[in-house]
């Protein structure tokens, strides 16, 4: 594993508990460093809309550990929408992608009932192949 990627262990000591959209905010920022070969931490700004509130704004604290982007740092905004996309730009190259959710995806997110069930949800989604969770633009 990447020394870079953070431990499901790590995102919850930080978060507080494990859920789906936690997770997937860590694989958004993973596939968006890697495809825009960007620094982590200074060498993008993310603008995050449709996660204002729970328990999709856990979305934000997976992005913040998996992409370096934060709020302190001014380099993460999250934005009014009706659903969740991504932007993340490439501060050297001016190279952006977006990552949305994938409609079958928000579906069973829909679904979720009670904390055990979100739990082993968010563990099969950490195995999953991120390119059957998102649609990616702009690569």
């Amino acid at each position: 594993m990447n020394n870079n990627r953070i431990t499901l262990k790590e995102a919850v000591k930080f978060h507080g508990h494990l859920g789906p959209y936690l997770v997937l905010g860590l694989m958004a920022g993973n596939i968006a460093l890697k495809k825009l070969k960007c620094k982590k931490y200074f060498g993008l700004d993310v603008l995050v809309w449709g996660a204002n509130q729970r328990p999709k704004s856990c979305l934000i604290d997976g992005l913040q550990l998996s992409s370096g982007a934060t709020y302190g740092k001014g380099n993460i905004q999250k934005i009014d929408g009706k659903r969740i996309r991504i932007l993340f730009k490439n501060l050297d190259s001016k190279r952006n992608i977006e990552i949305s959710l994938k409609e079958g995806l928000i579906e069973q997110l829909n679904k979720i009932k009670g904390h055990k069930v979100s739990e082993n949800f968010a563990k099969e989604l950490f195995k999953s192949n991120p390119l059957n969770l998102f649609n990616l633009t702009g690569e």
